[in-house]
């Protein structure tokens, strides 16, 4: 994508910020472009591991991922965006469960609209990048500055913590390197000690087959083990950042003036459990759940209501026991056992 170059020569640290600013970023950088070759190596070796379960995502083809270099003709730059996400949230009432804070709005649709238009203002040829298979915006913001990796494998930045969601413009243009922030999480180990499945146990790396938000989102029946942890929410989880030090700063800033109107922080149990396939599609197009398939939401309903106890929810619980659904029904009888 090429447009006529707003700027000639040199873009610096100073425009890049009142650049960003006016199309709604709350954090940028830049970094020129080169090979992530150390994250690069590091998913090979997490894969070679096993630590990625079955999930695919920028880890399936690091040859790609990790080479930006490839991803533009002429590329000289990448830019790394980040839009803070954190809202206030309500008590949760009974049949309900939780959203993680990213999937309460689609956050990344506001992120790509801003860093097309960063790049529309910048001119030349740019290629925007979010939430994409094709590249890792995690190093992105961490070679730009944006943020640093935390012991949680997330990026923290300075003023949102890891309440951001992450993407990257490519751009042809020469713009002003801001370099690596020289933080990191010192000492501090709430957020391993935190998880309640261990998926953390070693830091800064996450170990997916005993991640909570990895189950929600695979194909798999759940683990029996890590059934009881579902206990109140129904799709992610944010127990390593809600208990995050890093992330008092976003806290303490309170709702962002755009951040809540159409925020959905808790889902309705029974409106997974009933509703039609095309209705929550297009409800939830936002989450990823395989093939686009409800059968998985309604898996993490059920499983949900059992965990939490919500016996109003048992007659529906018992039909999907009883269902010609053999994938639906044993999560069903699981959550029966609780429920009785």
């Amino acid at each position: 994508m090429a447009h006529e170059r707003w700027y000639v020569g040199l873009v610096d640290a100073r425009e890049l910020q009142e650049l960003a600013e006016s199309v709604g970023l709350d954090a940028v950088g830049a970094a020129p472009v080169a090979p992530y070759d150390t994250t690069e190596a590091a998913i090979e070796e997490r894969r070679e591991r096993g630590l990625f379960a079955d999930m695919s995502f920028t880890m399936a083809r690091p040859e790609v991922s990790c080479h930006p270099e490839q991803l533009l003709p002429g590329a000289r730059t990448v830019i790394a965006g980040a839009i803070g996400y954190y809202a206030e949230s309500r008590s949760r009432r009974p049949g309900e469960a939780s959203l993680p804070r990213y999937a309460w709005r689609d956050v990344y649709a506001v992120l790509r609209t801003a860093l097309a238009e960063l790049g529309h203002r910048i001119g030349g040829g740019f290629r925007v990048l979010v939430d994409e298979n094709d590249h890792v915006d995690r190093e992105a913001a961490a070679r730009a500055g944006v943020g640093f990796y935390g012991k949680n494998s997330m990026i923290i930045t300075p003023e949102f913590g890891s309440w951001v969601v992450l993407g990257a413009l490519i751009t042809d243009a020469e713009i002003e390197a801001s370099g690596p922030l020289e933080l990191d999480c010192g000492d501090c180990r709430i957020c391993i000690d935190a998880c309640p499945t261990g998926a953390l146990d070693e830091p800064g790396v996450l170990d997916a087959n005993k991640c909570l938000s990895y189950w929600t989102q695979s194909r798999r029946s759940i683990p029996e083990d890590y059934r009881p942890d579902f206990a109140g929410q129904a799709y992610g989880c944010d127990i390593c950042q809600d208990v995050c030090p890093w992330n008092r700063s976003a806290e303490k800033r309170g709702d962002r003036p755009d951040a809540s109107p159409d925020a959905e922080p808790f889902v309705d149990l029974r409106v997974w459990l009933t509703a039609a396939d095309t209705e929550l599609r297009e409800r939830y197009d936002r989450l990823y759940f395989p093939r686009n398939d409800p059968r998985f939401l309604r898996r993490n309903a059920i499983v949900a209501a059992g965990a939490g106890r919500e016996v109003d929810l048992k007659p529906l619980v018992e039909a999907f026991a009883a269902g010609e659904d053999a994938f639906l029904a044993e999560h069903a009888e699981w959550a029966l056992s609780n429920l009785e």
